[in-house]
């Protein structure tokens, strides 16, 4: 999906993967509007299992795929631990508020998993990762960003996957649809 800048054509340039900002007279340089991308899903609980054993498993809280760009760097590390830490996606039981508290103030766990996928480009019939940041230099990444989510919260609440390894996904069923989820995944009502 492109931003509203490059739908109506007012940017000079467009790179693969995301947006690029004009840059004004008064700036000599283009300024980046892509960061780190994540999906972020509420469950009731959510595990990971690599070569047939749980590796990691959460209870009620948020499972979060994490997609890292080759242009990334610490600062979009911390800047997405903020945001997701900070979203508002649960329901206050004393207000009656929906969309009031984040995972920290329900005391909730996160699990983190490693998407290269999410940069994903279709070229014809064929998927293209190329703009996703080389698995050498991904893993030292997202391993501070675990700890950036763990030293932020608090590291008993924070959980991941294995970086690189082949992730096993089941059937499950979601409000009547059939889809693929990372074990068993329930969203909270």
């Amino acid at each position: 999906m492109k931003c509203e800048s490059c739908v109506t054509g007012s940017l000079p340039t467009q790179h693969e993967g995301g947006c690029v900002k004009s840059s004004s007279s008064s700036s000599s340089s283009s300024e980046r509007v892509l960061e780190m991308k994540v999906v972020v899903q509420r469950v009731a609980s959510a595990s990971v299992e690599v070569e047939g054993r749980t590796v990691s498993a959460i209870g009620p809280g948020l499972l979060v795929l994490v997609g890292i760009h080759d242009l990334d760097s610490h600062s979009d590390a911390d800047y997405i631990c903020r945001k997701v830490l900070n979203m508002r996606l649960f329901p206050n039981d004393k207000s009656g508020k929906t969309w009031d508290q984040n995972v920290m103030q329900k005391n909730y766990e996160v699990l983190l998993v490693s998407q290269f996928t999410l940069y994903g480009i279709l070229k014809g019939n064929k998927p293209d990762f190329h703009v996703a940041m080389p698995p050498d230099k991904a893993k030292s990444l997202y391993a501070s960003l675990v700890q950036t989510f763990q030293t932020t919260y608090r590291s008993d609440a924070v959980r991941d996957g294995v970086f690189g390894a082949m992730m096993k996904q089941y059937k499950g069923w979601r409000r009547g649809r059939k889809h693929y989820e990372w074990k068993v995944i329930r969203d909270i009502d």
